[in-house]
């Protein structure tokens, strides 16, 4: 018999760093090679026991720095690949077996061309399996420097549910396979206690179903998804779009004009932190800036009386006046390298609660969500609610009460329509009052008709 073996070849590298694994057969002194199909991260590949072996995540980070971690491999992933070119190994042994039992003295070239032809359909198939996580890691590299962090990692939760959807189902995803009825079982799937998941440690652990926002989030970025492949030449059946992804109606959680001002002029003469935390929330409550765009701001963005910058995430160009309020926080650091602190956006929505709870924010607030039709109710109080965004729905439910235009507000803030401004915007009792009193008469009219 025969002797296999497989090398990496680390040369041969795509795109994503996945590298393939080359089979090496040899009989009587006689060598060839044969591209198995296979392929896997480099630091994951353990050449002297011939299979791949899991290693901890700080351990990747260290041997593999430039590898992405949503591209981390879990045990499971491991296991199924050691299983995969075991059962490609035995596929060898078999061809060998066949010749033996023929009586059929075989060469190193038979056996390579007899699995050349059995192998051809398996791989192709193989091939399409992959082609659809290959392409989602394929998009996030791509685009990891033009799209933020966030949306990206919606990319990746939607390749981690389609794994677990995978192996619940024991049903290999296609392209060509993505219908209507795969979006109805898989958005059951997602809002249905059921199947299992891989925890940052790489072990099996039950499912913690979607509330029916998040999984419409999920199916929508499938559709996005499948328009952009499409875009490149891959084959996608459009039996899906009849689909309708149904979106429920969140809370909008925004700062009153009251508590607006008790952040604004609270006293953190004590607390340093504080105080830095207070002002880029405030400038974001007072110009409509996200938290990237706040981060970037440079003093050659500050131009007299109002900002000029393009924005991280939609690049587009945005001229925005300064009012009293936020010239007077950049004043606080003129001399320093930029116009604002800096702070990570995990402290400061770490900070911001401290800071809205000391400013007596505590307003209890309802958060209605579902899981199907089941109707799940917490309570909290307002500053749990409060994050560097709420900053941004701030500025537009204020600029609203305040008797700005929805037109003026979209475009100082840089919204594109109307329907994705209206998300934003908070509806309190203050601006129904407003405007029904600027469309109706105030002082003048009561006057008059108190006199009747």
């Amino acid at each position: 018999m025969g002797t296999v073996r497989f090398n990496i070849r680390t040369d041969k590298a795509n795109k994503q760093g996945r590298s393939p694994i080359e089979l090496v057969y040899q009989v009587e002194g006689q060598r060839k090679y044969f591209g198995t199909g296979f392929s896997i991260y480099p630091v994951y590949w353990e050449q002297t026991s011939q299979k791949a072996i899991y290693k901890e995540p700080r351990t990747v980070k260290k041997q593999s720095p430039d590898l992405d971690k949503a591209l981390y491999l879990t045990s499971k992933e491991v296991e199924t690949f050691n299983q995969d070119l075991n059962a490609f190994r035995k596929h060898v042994g078999s061809i060998e077996s066949r010749f033996t039992l023929d009586k059929i003295p075989y060469t190193c070239s038979m056996v390579i061309d007899k699995l050349k032809e059995e192998s051809q359909k398996a791989t192709v198939k193989e091939a399409k399996t992959d082609l659809l996580f290959d392409f989602i890691d394929q998009y996030i590299s791509e685009h990891s420097t033009t799209r933020e962090e966030g949306s990206l990692q919606t990319y990746r939760s939607l390749k981690k549910h389609l794994y677990d959807y995978q192996r619940h189902t024991r049903k290999r995803i296609l392209f060509e396979k993505i219908d209507y009825a795969f979006f109805q079982s898989f958005q059951t799937f997602l809002i249905s206690p059921v199947g299992t998941t891989t925890n940052r440690k790489g072990e099996i652990v039950p499912r913690v179903p979607l509330t029916n926002s998040t999984a419409a989030k999920q199916l929508s970025t499938i559709k996005t998804f499948l328009n952009y492949a499409r875009k490149n030449g891959i084959d996608v059946s459009d039996k899906y779009k009849d689909f309708t992804v149904k979106r429920e109606l969140l809370e909008v959680i925004a700062l009153t004009n009251k508590e607006f001002e008790s952040v604004y002029y609270l006293d953190l003469s004590k607390s340093n932190k504080l105080a830095k935390v207070r002002d880029l929330f405030c400038f974001g409550c007072t110009t409509g800036l996200r938290f990237s765009d706040l981060a970037q701001l440079k003093w050659e963005h500050i131009k007299e009386d109002e900002i000029k910058l393009t924005v991280t995430k939609t690049k587009q160009p945005l001229t925005i006046p300064l009012t009293p309020f936020s010239r007077a926080i950049i004043e606080r650091y003129k001399g320093q390298a930029k116009p604002l602190p800096h702070i990570s956006n995990q402290k400061m929505n770490d900070y911001l609660k401290q800071l809205c709870k000391l400013a007596g924010i505590s307003e209890p607030i309802e958060i209605v969500r579902f899981q199907g039709s089941k109707r799940i109710v917490n309570i909290y109080p307002k500053y749990e609610l409060i994050g560097s965004h709420t900053g941004r729905k701030t500025f537009a439910t204020l600029s609203l009460e305040k008797g700005m235009s929805a037109e003026q507000v979209m475009s100082i803030g840089g919204w594109k329509d109307y329907k994705s401004f209206k998300r934003y915007v908070n509806v309190t009792d203050q601006l129904k009052k407003t405007v029904m009193l600027k469309a109706w008469g105030g002082g003048l009219a009561e006057t008059k008709l108190k006199a009747i």
